[in-house]
């Protein structure tokens, strides 16, 4: 039977040298490798940094097959293996020894005067202003009013991203195996005229965050996802929660979290 591996890679000469050493070696060995996803494919590889890594996701439409990182970035909390770490790859693989890790995915419903439109994230999904404009927001947590917000945004993390923009923005740094969302203000204006919280929120994986813009500029809302931006006009709510898909992150047999945050931050 045949065995397809697909792998997508960023436009960086190193990853591209990697992609074709790669390539080489899964054929050496019996593989069928594509760059596409095949109805067969078993394993899809990125090879890149994390944001590589959410791109092969999002391109790849958030695939159900599990998808590996060869790490060519910097920071690297996705991509579990280093390009000179291949053949042991290639070996734990061919032997099961590696570990698959399910990953929360966000979906957020944006709806505006006209209709409504779902968005899905690893990391994030983040309501802020654009333009740089301060923005009012009314926050609620499962139907209840928590705040009335006004800063620069807000962020809505999943456990995973808690170490990407969340943590960037003075967030706190959650265990993955822990399934929670985390709100997160972008500088918040704490005044006697705007009271808003100025650490994060912690709520479980089944909670529903609501945020409905107070306009006080026309179409003043962006919405980033992944890193990725996009503009809605007339926004009315945005709920966001933990969507019932998961992406399946393959991983050394021996990986712990907290050892890569250690290896990473300090």
């Amino acid at each position: 039977m045949e065995r397809i591996i697909t792998i997508n890679s960023n436009n960086l000469p190193k990853s591209i040298m990697t992609k074709d050493i790669l390539k080489d070696k899964l054929q050496k060995v019996g593989f069928t490798v594509c760059d596409e996803i095949h109805p067969e494919t078993e394993l899809i590889i990125s090879i890149g940094g994390d944001g590589s890594f959410l791109q092969t996701v999002h391109d790849f439409e958030f695939p159900e097959v599990p998808i590996l990182g060869i790490n060519t970035g910097h920071l690297g909390f996705f991509p579990d293996f280093s390009p000179s770490d291949i053949d042991h790859f290639i070996e734990s693989y061919l032997v099961g020894d590696y570990i698959v890790q399910e990953i929360p995915v966000l979906q957020s419903t944006v709806c505006t005067k006209s209709n409504c439109s779902d968005v899905f994230a690893i990391n994030e999904v983040v309501v802020k202003g654009y333009k740089s404009r301060t923005i009012h927001l009314s926050l609620g947590i499962n139907d209840h009013h928590v705040q009335n917000f006004s800063g620069d945004g807000l962020i809505v993390s999943t456990s995973t991203g808690s170490t990407a923009y969340n943590y960037a923005a003075s967030g706190s740094i959650v265990d993955p195996s822990i399934n929670v969302m985390q709100i997160t203000p972008l500088a918040p204006i704490n005044t006697n005229a705007y009271r808003s919280f100025t650490s994060s929120i912690i709520c479980s994986k089944d909670s529903i965050v609501n945020i409905a813009p107070e306009y006080r500029f026309e179409d003043s809302i962006l919405i980033v996802v992944d890193g990725v931006e996009y503009q809605f006009k007339q926004i009315v709510s945005i709920s966001t929660f933990v969507s019932d898909l998961k992406v399946k992150l393959l991983r050394m047999s021996n990986y712990e979290f907290w050892s890569r945050v250690t290896e990473k931050f300090l």
